[in-house]
């Protein structure tokens, strides 16, 4: 089922949207992907709390009153068992101009998909890619194109993923997940500042660690520490709690999942258990 400002449809072909969308000529909007457990969606409120952010960081005004767009989530998940939820906003259609045209109404598009996750013997291989894209890394808009580039880079390279470092030589995420380390029994990730995506699995994450005790470390780190680190995983609303056991074809620690890895992969599982059941 497909949401296209204010009309349901039976299928995702059926939705038309204008060629001169600022979303399609500009990237001119935002979105959000919500994972569905069991037919319940994974902490929707801090999804939409961060399309909030990301609309206000564009100047972008909601669509609909965040209760509407709730109740839209939540009829177009009805029914389903594992899956994903996309939300878009752009600015709308209007004739091409840089500057934000006025009394402009936003397009609004949601719609599901069934997903299936990873098996659990899946790891990651990471490739760095430079770090090119822009200071607003904190909004989810849709201009993805050097985080398309990149992740094509990578797995050119032979990887699942690209991990983007940049001129300094400072690691801050992968193309489409949070990256973490663990070094010394301590979890270490970027903060979460305009160079990265606060992501929301990211975020559940660092509650099951400090809720098992793990000494946690938000901060800046580097190329050189995520190669001598003892394990390294990434984050993601589709990816989980992935292990990443490679980067640039060399062995990160003993080159397989590291057992803090698996334990927060556990305990992140356990959370989605008691929140969507």
């Amino acid at each position: 089922m497909l949401y296209l400002n204010g009309e349901y449809f039976d299928r995702i072909e059926d939705g038309r949207v204008s060629v001169e969308d600022r979303g399609f000529q500009f990237g001119d909007g935002v979105y959000e992907v919500v994972r569905v457990y069991g037919g319940k969606p994974f902490r929707l409120a801090q999804h939409l709390k961060r399309l909030e952010g990301s609309l206000d960081g564009l100047r972008i005004p909601l669509p609909e009153p965040v209760s509407k767009i709730e109740e839209v989530c939540r009829r177009l998940i009805a029914g389903t068992s594992n899956a994903s939820l996309y939300l878009q906003v752009t600015r709308g259609a209007a004739p091409r101009v840089h500057t934000f045209p006025k009394d402009l109404r936003p397009t609004f598009v949601a719609y599901v998909r069934a997903i299936q996750g990873y098996p659990d013997d899946k790891v990651f291989r990471l490739a760095v890619v430079r770090d090119e894209r822009w200071n607003r890394c904190n909004l989810k808009t849709v201009a993805l194109l050097a985080n398309v580039l990149a992740r094509q880079a990578a797995v050119d390279a032979g990887a699942d993923e690209g991990l983007f470092v940049r001129e300094d030589g400072t690691v801050t995420e992968g193309t489409s997940s949070n990256a973490f380390l663990v070094s010394g029994g301590r979890v270490v990730t970027h903060p979460a500042n305009h160079r990265i995506l606060d992501g929301v699995t990211r975020l559940a994450v660092l509650q099951v660690a400090r809720d098992a005790g793990l000494p946690v470390d938000e901060r800046p780190f580097t190329l050189q520490e995520a190669r001598a680190a003892d394990e390294f995983f990434m984050t993601g609303t589709v990816t989980e709690v992935m292990p990443a056991v490679q980067i640039d074809g060399r062995p990160v620690g003993r080159g397989t999942a590291g057992p803090v890895t698996l334990r927060l992969r556990d305990a992140f599982r356990e959370l989605v258990r008691r929140e969507c059941t």
